[in-house]
């Protein structure tokens, strides 16, 4: 089976960034009607939107040209870059605050990060020179 599947794939596009975030947005879509059930209208069209971005993902999935998609999802990821950068941002920053405080300098609002249980320590903002005591 798993054979069959490769040779129908074979020269058609498959998934990329586009694609995953069509099917998450149909996904959402879909699952907003049923929670609007109630509101006839309102449900009416996110189960239409919801459908239609199926539609499109699976037309992109299975499409030939090869080409037009790859463009499509190039077009997509530079309309995107800085929502995703942001993001990025976000994560890394999440990740951080494991292992580091993040303090905000008083002077110039510049964020610094400062290493976790090292008790009461100064911190000297690298960008303003202001000097400041926190715990750590």
């Amino acid at each position: 089976m798993r054979d069959k599947i490769q040779k129908f794939m074979q020269g058609r596009y498959g998934t990329d960034q586009l694609n995953r975030c069509l099917l998450v947005v149909s996904l959402v879509l879909v699952v907003l009607a049923m929670l609007f059930a109630p509101y006839g209208r309102i449900t009416s069209l996110l189960d239409m939107l919801g459908v239609l971005g199926l539609a499109i993902f699976y037309f992109r999935m299975f499409s030939r040209n090869i080409s037009q998609r790859a463009d499509e999802n190039r077009r997509f990821l530079e309309k995107t870059a800085g929502i995703r950068r942001r993001f990025e941002k976000e994560k890394y920053m999440m990740q951080q605050r494991k292992t580091y405080h993040i303090y905000t300098c008083p002077g110039c609002r510049q964020k610094i990060r400062a290493p976790r249980g090292k008790g009461r320590i100064e911190i000297c903002c690298p960008k303003c020179q202001t000097r400041f005591i926190k715990n750590s």
